[in-house]
């Protein structure tokens, strides 16, 4: 598994990983920043290898065609069915963020695997210029894609899911809606109401690059039926007054706008772990794996990131981690259902 920043000539990279990888299936995409034990990275890659006897592995990768979200994702999820003879299975999904509703992809492969297979993964980035992303398919570099390896294990996999977001004011009601975008917010154009109630500063009213960097830490939060669940806001529609979100928001519903600080993202950040690793079932661990949305690490800063990923790596002890900064965040097994924004998902290897 391969994460890594655009800034590379991704196909020159994939062929110097298939020098050293030999004849392993390889995936991997573009990201907003590299996680690994020694801490975290901009511009740079990191390489994650699974193999031995106890593995199965299966890949598979599929175009996001319009409106087609939902037969890409059951498409890669079929992979799953070669390694249906293992007694424990996941399935690693990387996908491009900017194509759509993500959540169709997940309901697409969960139409395929049901809850018996958990999925887990992330978006894809392009280092938060929010224009292109890469998805990496053997030797092949692709766009508006999904990416998937179906994992079969002898010994179980861990999920832990948390994202130390908090609400702020009160409930709004989503009056209007088409998909990802929220029209209005209490029959106010949704870009006004949202502006007005963080009193934000004024280039962030205009400056689409000021807009995008405001709302990394300003998330909204989505009531469902049986949780909340956060919604990044990739961009503002200054025209149509408009919010762009990375995953649909439901006309009807209420929707808060939520904030955090350093303690709850890194609260958060030990729960994610922990929840992991106690699935495993009393086993140690072999690796873990770290999907951490662009817009916590905004919070945190410099050092405070470098405080999350000391975290995860003392909870690893050692043992091999990586990942990457997301657009976006899949989880979904029993507990926790869906799609995710700004939020922490971290698989543990058994």
């Amino acid at each position: 598994m391969v994460f890594a920043s655009d800034s590379y000539d991704l196909s020159a990279l994939l062929g110097a990983v298939g020098e050293v990888a030999g004849n392993a299936a390889v995936i991997g995409c573009s990201t907003a920043g590299e996680i690994a034990a020694a801490g975290v990275s901009d511009l740079g890659v990191v390489v994650m290898v699974l193999g031995g006897a106890d593995f199965q592995v299966a890949t598979a990768a599929a175009s996001v065609e319009p409106d087609g979200l939902r037969a890409a994702g059951a498409e890669v999820a079929r992979a799953a069915e070669t390694v249906a003879d293992s007694p424990y299975r996941v399935l690693l999904v990387l996908s491009d963020g900017l194509s759509g509703d993500q959540e169709e992809i997940v309901r697409g492969a969960f139409s395929v695997v049901g809850a018996q297979v958990p999925l887990v993964g992330g978006c894809a980035g392009d280092d938060l210029r929010m224009e292109r992303t890469s998805q990496l398919h053997g030797a092949e570099v692709l766009t508006g894609s999904v990416v998937a390896a179906a994992i079969g294990s002898q010994a179980p996999f861990g999920l832990g899911v948390q994202h130390g977001w908090r609400r702020v004011g009160e409930p709004m009601v989503v009056t209007a809606s088409e998909d990802v975008r929220v029209l209005t917010l209490d029959d106010e154009p949704a870009l006004d109401a949202y502006l007005r109630r963080l009193d934000a500063p004024a280039e962030a009213w205009t400056d689409a690059q000021a807009f995008t960097h405001f709302a990394l830490t300003h998330p909204l939060g989505v009531s469902r039926r049986s949780s909340e669940e956060v919604r990044m806001i990739a961009e503002a529609d200054f025209e149509e007054r408009a919010l762009v979100c990375i995953a649909r928001v439901p006309q009807g519903g209420l929707a808060w706008i939520m904030e955090g600080d350093e303690e709850s993202v890194l609260t958060a950040t030990d729960m994610a772990c922990n929840a992991a690793l106690a699935a495993l079932e009393g086993r140690p661990a072999l690796g873990l794996f770290a999907f951490d949305c662009i817009a916590r690490r905004s919070v945190l800063g410099v050092a405070g990131i470098q405080r999350e990923v000391e975290r995860i790596a003392a909870h690893a002890g050692g043992i091999p981690l990586g990942g990457f900064y997301t657009y976006g965040e899949i989880a979904r097994d029993s507990a926790v259902g869906g799609f995710h924004n700004q939020t922490l998902v971290v698989l543990a290897v058994g």
